[in-house]
């Protein structure tokens, strides 16, 4: 059976879709991150609501919120960039699984015309020697 000719280049696309697929995963545990850092803020700002119980507490905890909501502002922008990464690693996958399925297909039209030369030399092969095996009986046989 003869090599299939692009093994090298399957290879290739098979590593590029492991990179992406990789890719994927490192984008959604950045997004799962910063979906729990905002959660821990967001309790954070729940558990101190109810400690103002003087002028200089309510300062410092109108201060703590706005310092907060600064900060739950820029994980929301970070959020919405991780979604936006987490959706182009996931098109970027799909294009290297396209990418791998192509050539995939190329290799099974190459083992299957593989197959049928493998079974046509065969089949050369048991007509020859069905052929010889008549003539000798020919010649053999009594007249």
């Amino acid at each position: 059976m003869a090599a299939f000719g692009l093994a090298g280049l399957l290879r290739i696309r098979r590593l590029k879709e492991e990179r992406a697929a990789y890719e994927i995963t490192r984008a959604r545990s950045r997004a799962s991150e910063l979906a729990a850092e905002r959660h821990q803020l967001l309790e954070q700002l729940d558990d101190h609501a109810h400690d103002a119980r003087t002028v200089r507490a309510i300062h410092a905890l109108s201060a703590a919120r706005a310092s907060t909501s600064t900060m739950l502002a820029d994980l929301e922008a970070l959020s919405i960039t991780q979604r936006r990464l987490v959706a182009e690693a996931e098109e970027q996958h799909r294009a290297a699984l396209r990418e791998v399925r192509t050539v995939e297909k190329l290799e099974e039209k190459h083992d299957a015309e593989e197959r049928v030369a493998e079974v046509r030399a065969e089949q050369t092969i048991l007509d020859e020697l069905a052929g010889r095996a008549r003539a000798r009986l020919l010649r053999e046989a009594p007249e």
